[in-house]
């Protein structure tokens, strides 16, 4: 995303006025979850510490029409805990930052993908009223004890973007990374969300970074399959909205404004107008 997030983390831009952090956090709530580890770079921390130690940035007299989770980081009664990661290694390395203070099974949400099932305006900010993706996989966790990996189906043209998943009878059975559309074993794909063993930091022992590099998270996931299995929860009926990169994200900002009940007619006009001239 550069050169936008040279000054501002990609995972606090707004998918059209709510950050991408917000819609996150209000997930994870939504799933359950009372304690949220976010793993940073220290420039991103200092960007957000303001926010991280609850000072006040604004007054009450600020958009007074809003509700207040949604000019704020966090919520009522979830935790955030930061951690530093000094330098960027992958996945599995992010998640090395933080699992010493997890105890059991955790949900990893990546913080450049937003997953909707529906399209609300930040008059309707906070758990309520967010993603169903992450409570799918605690639910599919709870039947039957397996970890888990949200998966979407993807354009022919974006399979070479993503770790691709094949799947059979609702299992994970293999994961290749950015294959080509003939090595590709399905038009499904791992998109940001994870529920992982509280083995995971075991398991991340045998596969070190020095090693593996940024392949260390799907050695994590190839070995959850070949031992015990790797549930593949589809999420077919939602959105997925990548901020890696300007024009998925540019795509994202005009697919959910379309679909948002404040601001889509309006949208739908000007486009329709401008497709005209």
């Amino acid at each position: 995303m550069l050169p936008a997030s040279l000054y501002m983390p990609k995972e606090t831009m707004p998918l059209v006025d709510t950050p991408v952090i917000n819609h996150l956090i209000w997930e994870s709530a939504k799933a359950g979850v009372s304690r949220i580890h976010l793993v940073l770079s220290e420039r991103k921390m200092s960007i957000l510490e303001d926010f991280m130690e609850e000072r006040v940035v604004h007054g009450s007299e600020v958009r007074t029409d809003l509700p207040r989770d949604s000019l704020k980081l966090g919520i009522e009664g979830v935790s955030l805990i930061p951690h530093i990661q000094h330098s960027p290694g992958g996945v599995a390395d992010a998640i090395s930052a933080a699992i010493g203070h997890i105890d059991g099974p955790f949900l990893v949400l990546l913080g450049d993908m937003v997953i909707l099932d529906r399209h609300l305006g930040p008059g309707h900010s906070g758990p309520e009223g967010a993603s169903t993706a992450s409570l799918e996989l605690v639910k599919m966790y709870q039947e039957n004890g397996l970890p888990g990996v949200g998966v979407c189906p993807v354009e022919t043209d974006q399979i070479g973007n993503y770790g691709v998943v094949g799947i059979s009878n609702g299992m994970a059975v293999e994961i290749v990374e950015k294959p080509s559309l003939s090595e590709a074993p399905s038009e499904y794909v791992l998109c940001g969300r994870y529920l992982l063993p509280e083995n995971t930091g075991k398991i991340l022992d045998e596969y070190p970074i020095s090693e593996f590099g940024e392949m260390q998270s799907i050695s994590l996931l190839n070995h959850l399959i070949g031992h015990g299995g790797l549930q593949a929860v589809k999420l077919d009926h939602m959105e997925m909205y990548d901020s890696g990169d300007p024009i998925s994200w540019l795509k994202s900002q005009i697919d959910h404004a379309l679909k948002r009940e404040d601001v889509g007619e309006k949208m739908s006009h000007w486009i329709r107008e401008r497709i005209g001239k």
